[in-house]
């Protein structure tokens, strides 16, 4: 068994690039997040006693008003053994109307009960509208049934929204687990380049799944290195909810392709969507938007064979993203359990060792 020593600590704001960390070949968006497409995140973080220990968080497109501005949008489902709300009406229409919120599990119905009176709020008038909250199960560190989530954190969630957002341990990402590790939200952005024009592609994942030996960061096989560090438990079982956003001009078919390839970046991570895991991807453009009560118009739209660097780009922000939530997250107790924070010294010396870190 390794000797595994107490980890000297990195700083919590820490992601891949700023360890020296490289993944993928394209380069980062300037804040190498969401927020490079101008979306807002806002997270409500409930810790309570010992057992407590979910959240919300909310993505702000950018948009006045959501509902009078309607984005294209397309989901995937790669195990469908989650329980998103508003995914039917997304692949039918092929827009969204609404933020997206991700919660636990239990929690879905009472934030997609507060996201329909906030458009109400914005438009009185509406007679219908389809919410989109994405979930994972965090009742490893979470007492689940106790069902604490309030309408009211949705709208602090709301409130806290801002381009400049944390990652790890916050908002929906609380309680959640991932490679047996804490998990939670992360984020991470890319640009390529197609006839001369400059494209972002995005994304963020709530992080919750994954079996320890599983665990590849740039390639290497961590989780095989650290299988015998602290903190095992429930091996392999959870969920990811992944949202990828570009501005690229693409139809709701096209981002359904480009909704596939965040699994890509998932398996590098070595996710492998296990039973009991439930792994979905919502993706949006922030290029064009569907006036309401108006059939879409598309102004324009890439050819598909010039998708190829978005398809990538997605895979390296998707699978990036899950590492920067596993570096950013903290250790944390509740309901009886302990999850262990990633020990981020001991993954940068193993990959420094096989060459994968570029700086100090």
């Amino acid at each position: 068994m390794l000797n595994f020593l107490p980890p000297v600590l990195f700083s919590d704001t820490m992601k891949a690039p700023e360890l020296g960390i490289k993944i993928g070949l394209y380069e980062h968006g300037k804040r190498n997040s969401v927020a490079d497409l101008k979306v807002k995140v806002g997270h409500s973080t409930l810790i309570e006693g010992e057992n407590i220990r979910t959240g919300v968080t909310v993505l702000l497109p950018p948009v006045e008003n959501p509902y009078k501005e309607k984005l294209f949008s397309a989901t995937f489902v790669m195990n469908g053994f989650s329980k998103p709300i508003g995914f039917v009406q997304v692949d039918e229409l092929g827009y969204i109307e609404t933020p997206i919120a991700l919660t636990n599990t239990l929690s879905v119905y009472t934030v997609a009960n507060a996201m329909v009176k906030h458009m109400i709020e914005l438009n009185p008038d509406l007679r219908s509208v389809s919410p989109v909250v994405m979930e994972c199960n965090d009742s490893y560190l979470n007492d689940i049934k106790a069902m604490k989530v309030s309408e009211g954190n949705y709208f602090e969630a709301l409130r806290n929204a801002r381009l400049n957002f944390e990652e790890g341990s916050v908002g929906a990402g609380t309680g959640m687990s991932a490679f047996e590790f804490k998990g939670g939200i992360g984020s991470s952005s890319r640009v390529v380049e197609i006839s001369g024009d400059e494209y972002t592609v995005a994304s963020l994942v709530l992080a919750n799944f994954g079996k320890r030996e599983d665990l590849t960061i740039a390639g290497i096989p961590v989780g095989l290195y650290l299988k015998d560090y602290p903190g095992r438990g429930i091996s392999g079982r959870g969920s990811i909810s992944m949202v990828v956003v570009t501005d690229a001009p693409l139809t709701a078919r096209q981002l359904k392709r480009l909704a596939k390839r965040a699994v890509v970046g998932l398996a590098r991570t070595g996710g492998y969507a296990y039973h009991g895991s439930g792994d979905v991807v919502l993706a949006f453009s922030t290029a064009q938007t569907v006036p309401a009560g108006r059939e879409p118009e598309i102004l324009s739209s890439l050819p598909d064979n010039s998708l190829s660097g978005l398809f990538r780009a997605t895979a390296e922000a998707t699978e990036e993203a899950i590492i920067n939530a596993l570096l950013q997250a903290e250790t944390m107790e509740g309901n009886g359990h302990v999850r262990h924070a990633l020990p981020v010294q001991k993954v940068i010396e193993f990959l420094r060792k096989h060459g994968m870190v570029e700086k100090a």
